[in-house]
């Protein structure tokens, strides 16, 4: 019952989408984020830990961060959006249960990606050596996405025309998507000791593995982007060649071909 009411919470906040269609997973992924973060631990008030706790404050941290830049981005940005505009979906022509299916299923996934620190409360699991390594892992994945994020804003109001190849980005390409899976990748750790039953793992692998692939996508469209805006450029292409698209020193440097990578 009380994983129900987080999807109703899920789908109440993400429900923006049917404003823009592409909110739902964008806008509305991370205000629903920051939702959760607070419907959590207001379900479990009495028996909230240390580890359980910060977590869900990270949470509505990282989604506030998350919902607000995009907010801003997709909103006040002229030049962002007139970068983007053929990747983005206005929801034009999309048939209204299509809609009402992508609503549900981003509101289940969003769900699924905060279960493992439901899970813990809801099986009454004290704090142990997994929860406190996941919460390491989740907090630098919030700090790297944030600073990646932080860096790449600063670098193109300076620098429009180029693409970005500073700070985090000498070492991977998308260092914003590198952050967002391992936040997720820490919650997932985090509940490594405590699942129970299928439904629990089940949760757990499904929201991690949906984000990985979500991820992956992104960085295969952003990838696909930027060699339209950049591929005759020189310095591009040995940019390209000697930094890995996603996982730092994991020589794989593009995924352009896989097309069925979609995120």
């Amino acid at each position: 019952m009380k994983f129900l009411i987080l999807f109703l919470v899920a789908m109440a906040v993400s429900s923006i989408g049917f404003k823009k269609f592409i909110w739902f997973i964008s806008i509305g992924y991370g205000f629903s984020i920051a939702a959760l973060g607070v419907a959590i631990p207001a379900l479990f008030l009495k028996h909230l830990t240390v580890v359980t706790g910060v977590m869900s404050v990270l949470l509505i941290l990282y989604g506030i961060r998350l919902g607000g830049y995009l907010f801003l981005r997709e909103t006040k940005s002229a030049a962002y959006r007139n970068t983007v505009k053929d990747d983005m979906v206005d929801g034009a022509g999309i048939r209204p249960i299509l809609k009402v299916i992508t609503w549900a299923a981003c509101a289940f996934l969003y769900c699924c990606e905060t279960a493992p620190i439901f899970f813990r409360l809801s099986n009454g699991q004290s704090d142990d050596v997994m929860g406190i390594i996941g919460l390491i892992v989740m907090a630098l994945g919030i700090f790297i996405e944030s600073l990646a994020d932080y860096t790449k804003n600063k670098y193109k109001k300076k620098n429009p025309g180029r693409f970005c190849d500073v700070g985090l980005y000498r070492f991977v390409r998308c260092p914003n998507y590198l952050g967002e899976i391992l936040t997720w990748l820490g919650v997932f750790l985090s509940g490594v000791t405590i699942y129970e039953g299928v439904f629990q793992w089940g949760a757990g692998v499904f929201g991690l593995l949906c984000i990985i692939y979500i991820m992956f996508g992104g960085a295969r469209r952003l990838e696909l982007r930027q060699n339209k805006n950049y591929g005759a450029n020189p310095e591009y292409q040995n940019y390209c060649k000697s930094v890995p698209i996603l996982i730092p020193w994991l020589p794989l440097y593009s995924v352009s071909k896989y097309k069925w990578l979609v995120g």
